[in-house]
């Protein structure tokens, strides 16, 4: 059974008080007196055990009242920190539990930090992506208050530019209504069993005409003659491959390829690989490419539209069937965007 440290204290303490006293009674009365062991002894023994007693109940009583001073002022600063547990008078257990206290603190704050970084990018970002489209549409009809409404061939080009200018609006406020669904969980899910080699062929077809520009070919690493099931959200995966193929046009190169493949991961999973042999991503930009408005390339990317939240509302769909997404990408070579999904049972 261990003893308190207090008690070590105390016990330690008196006994050093009772040799003393005990010396020194011994020498007065060797002195003056006649030395006699029995007297002595009881006066140690007494001394020891009064001064026992006094000394544990003071420095309990000292140290309790400051200990419980130190849980009080805590208990303002955070008041889930400490629940109601007895206080002890232990200084390392005291010490282990204020250490933690700061570590938890150090932490809050450092994440408090990194949100409010985080916040006053997002905010920076979506002002510009509004401010863009805004600031067009408002210049187009403007002109055309001011007198080029007149102009029939002035106006319809104005106007159909205006109305591009609402369109790209809409749809960075779509997408914003979306990834915010997504982050709180509102939005539902229909899973439904369908083929992913029949909605993989549906996006090569809606992209053909984009890709032909640029002479980008969209096909299949193999010939896939059987259809493979997967349970999911048919509508959710199909704007996950449409964000994905789309970028891969986007950022690939003249004359490039863009290639998918459906392999068997576990048994009862596939994963889908995107691959490209464009421009790839260094590697100090892959952790935030998920991020919301974050861009690679700030300027070139805004050139090629989009709403910049294409990736991030890859990535929380993909995590809302509770599967995972990887990227794989080597700066001037290349980058292969992969997803799992359930098999159809």
């Amino acid at each position: 059974m261990q003893i308190k440290k207090s008690y070590k204290f105390a016990l330690k303490t008196t006994f050093l008080i009772t040799l003393l006293l005990t010396l020194i009674l011994s020498v007065f009365l060797s002195i003056f007196y006649e030395l006699k062991w029995y007297p002595l002894l009881a006066f140690a023994l007494l001394c020891y055990i009064t001064s026992f007693f006094v000394i544990q109940y003071r420095v309990q009583n000292f140290i309790y009242k400051r200990v419980k001073k130190i849980y009080d002022d805590l208990k303002l600063l955070e008041s889930t920190s400490f629940k109601k547990e007895r206080i002890t008078t232990d200084m390392a257990t005291l010490t282990q539990e204020i250490d933690k206290y700061a570590r938890d603190k150090k932490i809050e704050i450092e994440t408090l930090k990194v949100r409010e970084e985080y916040r006053k990018e997002f905010l920076g970002n979506v002002s510009h992506e509004l401010k863009t489209p805004l600031f067009t549409v408002q210049g187009y009809l403007e002109t055309l208050i001011d007198g080029a409404a007149n102009d029939k061939k002035i106006r319809d080009k104005y106007l159909d530019r205006a109305n591009k200018g609402v369109e790209r609006l809409i749809y960075i406020v779509k997408d914003l209504d979306m990834i915010t669904s997504l982050e709180v969980g509102n939005l539902s899910m229909e899973l439904e069993h369908f083929d992913i080699v029949a909605l993989i062929e549906s996006v090569f077809d809606l992209f053909e005409m984009k890709a032909h520009k640029k002479r980008i070919s969209l096909t299949f690493d193999i010939d896939y003659t059987a259809p493979i099931l997967v349970k999911a959200d048919k509508e959710k995966i199909q704007q996950v491959l449409t964000n994905l193929i789309v970028n891969s046009i986007k950022y690939g190169r003249e004359k490039g390829t863009t290639e998918v493949s459906i392999e068997n991961l576990i048994k009862n999973k596939v994963i889908v690989r995107i691959t490209d042999n464009g421009e790839g991503i260094e590697k100090r930009n892959i952790p935030r490419l998920f991020e919301r408005f974050y861009r690679v390339d700030k300027s070139g990317s805004r050139k090629e539209g989009g709403s910049g939240l294409g990736l991030a509302i890859v990535k929380h769909i993909i995590e809302a069937h509770d599967e995972k997404i990887y990227i794989e990408s080597e700066f001037g070579v290349g980058s292969e965007f992969s997803f799992t999904l359930e098999k159809a049972k």
